[in-house]
């Protein structure tokens, strides 16, 4: 296990709770937007400083009544074959586990949802549910089926979950937001996210490009709020 980040603190990353944030290194997508490369890059990873799991599980000790959650993302957590052991571990200290995830492995997802260690579920999807789309916006990933069975255990798991997409000009198209949507529908939670590149990018080419205006969002997300109970924009 590589833990690649661990942030103390957040009252954003957990809907409703105060958390802490543990970073997984590495990741089976190369989306060319991703902007935490050093998560996910084989040769940044060993470049890049490894945390000690036994000091964050101490901090989680020390701090039990002030942080009620723990925010598992990366890289992709589900690749981490300790992540059902650390869950445990957590929960045993009685905190709240949200999964950041790319639902790239369904069997992981259920398996910590059978053994009820995960509380909160965010999946990004990446684009449209068709092979040649979902390969551009991930650096190659085709397997559909995996994603599909992903969002039907999340949507069916009665824990709390939100679907999210990054919109990036280039890479998407307004009309793949009302594709995306209606792949996931119907859905508690659907969030479009704006574009907000870094110099940490795996493709920095994309910072020569500008986000989709917030109004031209705005138009096709009441398209498609219908469809969900909450449908924002971020």
């Amino acid at each position: 296990m590589k833990i690649g980040g661990f942030q103390k603190f957040s009252l954003i990353d957990y809907p409703g709770k105060i958390s802490c944030i543990i970073f997984f290194s590495g990741c089976n997508f190369r989306c060319p937007f991703c902007y935490s490369s050093e998560l996910v890059i084989p040769e940044k990873i060993a470049d890049h400083p490894s945390l000690d799991m036994e000091g964050i599980l101490d901090y989680l000790e020390e701090r039990k009544g002030m942080i009620e959650g723990v925010v598992f993302c990366g890289g992709e957590p589900t690749l981490n074959p300790d992540l059902m052991d650390i869950a445990g571990i957590i929960k045993q200290k009685g905190y709240s586990i949200k999964l950041d995830t790319n639902g790239s492995n369904p069997e992981a997802i259920d398996g910590l949802i059978r053994k009820g260690l995960i509380d909160y579920i965010a999946m990004d999807i990446k684009a449209p549910l068709e092979e040649n789309k979902y390969s551009i916006a991930t650096g190659g990933f085709k397997d559909i089926e995996k994603i599909r069975k992903s969002i039907s255990l999340i949507k069916d798991s009665g824990i709390d979950y939100e679907f999210r997409s990054t919109i990036v000009p280039g890479i998407h198209t307004l009309e793949d937001i009302s594709s995306m949507a209606r792949d996931i529908a119907p859905a508690k939670k659907y969030f479009l996210q704006q574009f907000l590149g870094n110099k940490e990018m795996i493709d920095i080419s994309l910072l020569n490009g500008k986000s989709f205006s917030y109004e031209s969002v705005e138009i096709v997300r009441r398209e498609i709020c219908h469809l969900f109970e909450v449908c924002q924009i971020r």
